[in-house]
């Protein structure tokens, strides 16, 4: 009986830890964050419980991978996913600083800043992932040219898969 439950909560975590990446990875699609990232990592998780996950797992990843790839190919989009990346960091600081509301804000003082320490660690966090990823991402894409053409390769491959199953 014991051994149910804890299978039972086992299965419950993954469940709730993939669909809040896929949620958050859809959401980062928009919002400052490695969207297709985080989503290839909720159906990662989901994958363990769901067949539907486990097809959609690869071509996402690779599609993340590729938005990795074109992140790196010429020096001005590696500068300014870095000037990006850095600016993410400091509004995470300013948000951990908070300071007060300016004289110009038209609104009340507590909507300066909403989210407070919390939403400076994640902005911190989100900085620091992506200048990670734009690390990785420049040692193993920027001046290989192979390994971006075997990346689309790969797509290209997975695409017809899918249009085989």
């Amino acid at each position: 009986m014991k051994s149910l439950a804890g299978a039972a909560a086992k299965r419950l975590a993954y469940e709730t830890v993939g669909w809040l990446l896929v949620v958050a990875g859809i959401a980062a699609m928009v919002l400052p964050g490695p969207g297709l990232l985080m989503l290839f990592g909720g159906l990662a998780v989901l994958s363990r419980q769901y067949a539907w996950a486990r097809r959609y797992v690869e071509p996402v990843r690779l599609r993340a991978m590729r938005g990795v790839a074109e992140g790196v190919e010429t020096w001005p989009r590696i500068i300014l996913s870095t000037l990006g990346s850095l600016c993410i960091g400091a509004v995470g600081v300013v948000f951990l600083i908070s300071p007060p509301a300016p004289h110009w804000w038209p609104l009340e003082a507590t909507f300066w800043l909403l989210g407070g320490a919390w939403t400076g660690v994640t902005l911190l966090a989100s900085s620091a992932l992506a200048l990670g990823i734009l690390f990785y991402s420049y040692r193993r894409f920027h001046g290989h040219p192979d390994a971006r053409h075997q990346l689309d390769e790969d797509i290209e491959h997975t695409g017809e898969m899918n249009r085989v199953a």
